[in-house]
C-alpha cells in the first residue's frame, strides 16, 4: 500500500518545539525551512533551512558539522517532529545566506590549521585570488623571523634538494602563479629558490613553525 507524505516538495515547514538535532542534541525547535526531499515509507523529510534560520544558527554548531563533515544547511527529520508554516524568504536569499556562511566557515574541517586560515584571509574576499596572495604574503612577512631550519616535505622537479633534507630559510622573495610563495633556502653553500609550501619548519616550538604550518595546508586546501 502506498504511504501519503503529509507534505510536499517546496513546502514550508517548522520544527515542533523541543525536536532536538538528532547528531548533536541541540534544540531545534523553531528552526524553520523548506521541504527539498520526502521519504515516504522512511516517514522522513529533508528540511533545506531557510536564510533567517541560518542567520541564527549557532556559528559553533556549523563549525562542528564542518570538522565532522556533516551538512549544515539542511536536516533530515520525521514528519511528525515538524509542521506547516509560512515563508519567510526567498531561495534567492537563502543562496545568499548560505554563500556567506560557506566563506566565513570554509577552513573549519582543516582544524586548528583553519582557525590561523581564518585570520589571515577574514576581510579578504574569497573570490579575489590575488588579495588571498597578498594576504599571505603580509602576513607571513609580519611573522617570520628569518633565517630558520626547514626540511623539505615534497618532491622537488628540478635540482639536487631531496625530501627530508634540511634547509635554512633565508627570506621571502615572491608569489609565484603556480607555486605559490617563493622563499631563498640555503644548503650546502648554495642559495636554491623553492615554494614555501614545501617546507616544514623544523623547530615546532618555533614561532614560524604555525604560521607556515598554516599557509601550507591552505595552499593544498586552496
Amino acid at each position: 500500500m502506498i504511504k501519503l507524505a503529509p507534505f510536499k516538495i517546496g513546502d514550508s515547514v517548522v520544527v515542533k518545539a523541543q525536536v532536538t538535532d538528532p547528531d548533536f542534541g541541540i534544540d531545534i525547535g523553531g528552526w524553520q525551512g523548506r521541504i527539498s526531499e520526502i521519504q515516504a515509507d522512511d516517514n522522513l523529510v529533508c528540511i533545506d533551512w531557510d536564510s533567517q534560520t541560518l542567520k541564527k544558527m549557532p556559528s559553533n554548531f556549523i563549525t562542528q558539522c564542518e570538522e565532522q563533515g556533516f551538512g549544515w544547511e539542511q536536516l533530515y527529520l520525521e514528519m511528525t517532529e515538524v509542521e506547516p508554516a509560512e515563508a519567510r524568504d526567498t531561495p534567492a536569499e537563502v543562496a545568499r545566506v548560505y554563500e556567506q556562511l560557506q566563506d566565513k566557515h570554509a577552513f573549519d574541517h582543516l582544524g586548528p590549521e583553519g582557525v590561523g586560515i581564518r585570520q589571515v584571509l577574514a576581510s579578504v574576499d574569497s573570490n579575489n585570488e590575488t588579495a588571498m596572495w597578498h594576504a599571505w604574503e603580509n602576513h607571513l612577512q609580519t611573522c617570520l623571523s628569518f633565517p630558520f631550519e626547514a626540511e623539505i616535505a615534497e618532491v622537488q622537479e628540478r635540482g639536487s634538494l631531496q625530501v627530508g633534507q634540511k634547509v635554512m630559510a633565508q627570506g621571502m622573495l615572491s608569489v609565484d602563479d603556480l607555486y605559490g610563495i617563493l622563499v631563498g633556502v640555503k644548503r650546502d653553500g648554495r642559495i636554491y629558490h623553492l615554494p614555501l609550501c614545501d617546507l616544514e619548519v623544523t623547530n615546532l616550538k618555533s614561532a614560524n613553525y604555525q604560521p607556515v604550518k598554516d599557509y601550507v595546508v591552505w595552499f593544498a586546501n586552496r
